[in-house]
């Protein structure tokens, strides 16, 4: 490159001198604009520019990666936790906050329908809560890193919705329910899934499974509906997020969420009209 001496300025500091192009767009760019590249050097805008143009790193899911893996299930874990702790402070079982949000099946049909979600954040003792969060603690993380942020928490949500509607539907009217188990149940029904995709052991999970269906089964205040409606809602997404065509992922997704949806208003229908006559 043949300037006259005055030219040779860096296109970005029209002010300062510059003897160095740009490996990328070949301008002239000064020391302050030097960024080392595999060959020589590049402007700070064709790096930005390269930035863009690399393909970022997606989950199995299609989701993109958390840089603080595990944030979500923590997150989840204490608002659990305040729920309790908010839950005692306020008389427990026989306070407000409990019998203004547990799941209760003429409650619902006479509109509280809030209840099917806030139900999935209280629990009837420590034992109930340490229990579920245990769970939600080991497999939390796993399914988040496999999902990502965002498909995590809207699975989350929809399998414990899914627990609870599946309690609404089948459960005696005049019985409460509560607790995190139908999210729980969910997300063993999606770490299944996903741990059969990646073809890896699932002997340890199936025993765990097979243990909590028969507490389930066995216990007489243990909501097996719940639970049920949880995995089998699990299960549903686990399949979508394992096993959809690489380059359909995202529409396969959404119509699983959309159709587990769908069911589940609907059922909430026919049960509401049920109940009310």
């Amino acid at each position: 490159m043949n300037l006259p001496a005055e030219d040779y300025r860096c296109y970005r500091h029209p002010d300062r001198e510059a003897y160095i192009s740009c490996q990328r767009c070949e301008r002239l760019i000064c020391p302050e604009c030097m960024n080392d590249a595999s060959v020589g050097f590049q402007c700070p805008s064709c790096i930005t520019e390269g930035v863009k143009s690399v393909r970022q790193p997606r989950t199995i899911a299609g989701g993109a990666i958390s840089g603080r893996e595990g944030i979500v299930s923590m997150i989840l874990i204490g608002l659990n936790v305040a729920a309790y702790v908010v839950q005692v402070a306020t008389g427990d079982v026989s306070g407000d906050v409990f019998q203004e949000g547990a799941l209760q099946g003429y409650a619902v049909a006479d509109g509280e329908y809030w209840r099917l979600l806030t139900s999935a954040f209280l629990h009837g003792s420590v034992l109930h809560l340490l229990f579920n969060m245990y769970a939600l603690y080991l497999f939390g993380p796993f399914v988040e890193r496999a999902l990502g942020t965002t498909r995590f928490i809207a699975a989350y949500l929809t399998s414990a919705m899914a627990g609870s509607v599946a309690a609404y539907l089948l459960t005696d009217p005049v019985v409460g329910t509560i607790g995190a188990s139908g999210a729980v149940f969910g997300l063993f029904g999606l770490a299944l899934l996903l741990l059969l995709r990646a073809k890896q052991d699932v002997r340890t999970l199936l025993v765990l499974l097979a243990i909590n269906a028969f507490i389930s089964v066995a216990g007489s205040n243990i909501s097996w509906q719940g639970h049920l409606g949880g995995f089998v809602g699990g299960v549903a997404l686990g399949a979508a997020f394992a096993y959809a065509p690489r380059d359909r992922k995202t529409l396969v997704q959404v119509l699983v969420f959309a159709g587990l949806w769908v069911v589940m208003i609907g059922a909430i229908v026919v049960r509401t009209l049920d109940l009310t006559g």
